[in-house]
Order: structure tokens, then sequence, then C-alpha cells
């Protein structure tokens, strides 16, 4: 069996979440929680009409306590 039998059966994304997953199942607790906390992505969308664009808006909103760490900090 080849070490590429993978990619006949999903995609490399798909592949390389697996993956992840399994080394953050792997962690400690303290340090399994920490490498969750850096998978979380924030999507936010804006609608743009004539060219110009419209509020950035959060599909789901982060919590209030992250986004007043990051403000500070720009």
């Amino acid at each position: 069996m080849s070490s590429a039998t993978w990619r006949n059966v999903f995609t490399f994304n798909k592949y390389s979440q697996i993956a992840a997953r399994a080394l953050r199942a792997s962690l400690k607790e303290e340090e399994r929680v920490i490498a969750e906390k850096r998978g979380l992505t924030i999507l936010r969308y804006q609608r743009w009409e004539n060219g110009q664009g419209g509020p950035q808006t959060y599909l789901v909103p982060p919590p209030e306590s992250d986004t007043a760490a990051k403000k500070a900090a720009v």
C-alpha cells in the first residue's frame, strides 16, 4: 500500500483536517484546549452595492472578551 493511498479516498483538505483532529486528541488536556482554540475560525461577510462595501457582519458573533482584547491590541 502506498503512502498516498488517502488521495483515492478524500481530498487533501479532508486529510489534513483528520490529521489535525488526531493530533489534537493526542495532546495533554492543557495543550489540547489551546490548540482547539487556535482552530476556531471567525467568519464575516460584507454586502457590496454600487462599488461600495457595507458593514461587515459576523456569521457567528465572537465572544465579547475576544473582540475587546483584539481591538485594544490594534
